[in-house]
């Protein structure tokens, strides 16, 4: 699992590739978002045009980190999930749950 962060503003995008699966990919990007949220960013934008591959812990790190970036008064969107991402998330139905943007920047903006 590669992992690209850059930031917009007080926007943080954080750019997967590979598979997110149980062991290092997961625990990668668990401690990603988890250094993230503890240095107060909250305002986290996920994506995932890249995943090939998401597992039930894979389904777990984002549910947990969408659920403390709220708590921290911020959001998780995902951006451009691949169609086996999307096919997981709606598996789980969870899909709803997650603001999905077709693009970066339009995801970025909607933190404004």
């Amino acid at each position: 699992m590669d992992i690209d962060i850059r930031r917009f503003g007080e926007v943080q995008v954080i750019r997967l590739r590979g598979s997110l699966t149980l062991g290092a990919p997961v625990d990668d990007l668990r401690q990603t978002l988890d250094h993230a949220l503890s240095a107060g960013d909250s305002s986290l934008v996920l994506n995932l045009s890249d995943v090939r591959w998401v597992d039930s812990s894979g389904v777990g790190v984002l549910v947990k980190s969408l659920t403390s970036a709220k708590q921290a008064g911020g959001s998780l969107k995902l951006v451009n999930p691949s169609k086996p991402t999307l096919q997981t998330l709606k598996m789980c139905s969870l899909l709803t749950l997650f603001e999905i943007f077709a693009e970066e920047p339009e995801a970025v903006q909607s933190f404004d």
